[in-house]
């Protein structure tokens, strides 16, 4: 039985100093022993499966495994595939958003770091907005992340305890975990 799972790294491939070819992070990832092993874009999504030899703390692993054989520090937050489809289902702003690409989904590795930005949600971010869900925080950034008020006060609050992806990322990822269930039905 195999459990599939996507990883988010925080800032692969930004800049000069945190790049990683997705062929080396497949094969890192198989070398620790997670199966069916894919990579979204060239930025560090990955959707791979969970076998019953490779347990214990998944995103804690996998970061020191970066670090160890690839030289690159980074931040690593793994969801389960039933939690990506359970965040875009439950997407509180869907109705707000016209451009998924400024949709943002701030994945967060421990669900605890929701109620330091709960305070947030009384403030007023007009045109941008802000949900939260169980693991995820939803940043409507209405006129993209450069220019985003929100944006600057969530780093300002959790710092780097979180990666953001947009829906279009997230929906594609979704595809890669669906395309994998289906093929072992």
């Amino acid at each position: 039985m195999t459990d599939r799972r996507v990883a988010l790294l925080r800032g692969i491939n930004v800049g000069r100093a945190k790049r990683i070819s997705m062929g080396d992070l497949r094969a890192l990832f198989a070398g620790l022993g997670y199966g069916d092993v894919r990579t979204l874009l060239n930025s560090g999504n990955v959707v791979f499966t969970v076998t019953k030899r490779s347990t214990g703390d998944q995103a804690e692993r996998i970061e020191r495994a970066i670090a160890d054989r690839l030289g690159v520090t980074t931040r690593v937050t793994v969801l389960l595939g039933r939690e990506v489809a359970e965040a875009i289902r439950e997407n509180p702003l869907k109705r707000v958003a016209a451009d998924p690409s400024r949709l943002l989904f701030l994945t967060l590795r421990d669900s605890a770091v929701l109620t330091q930005l709960r305070p947030l949600l009384k403030e007023r971010w007009e045109p941008e907005a802000l949900a939260l869900g169980k693991r995820v925080a939803y940043l409507w950034c209405a006129r993209g992340i450069s220019d985003s008020r929100l944006w600057t006060a969530i780093h300002r609050v959790i710092g780097e305890a979180g990666t953001a992806r947009n829906l279009t990322t997230m929906t594609k990822l979704l595809a890669l975990v669906d395309e994998r269930t289906e093929s072992e039905g």
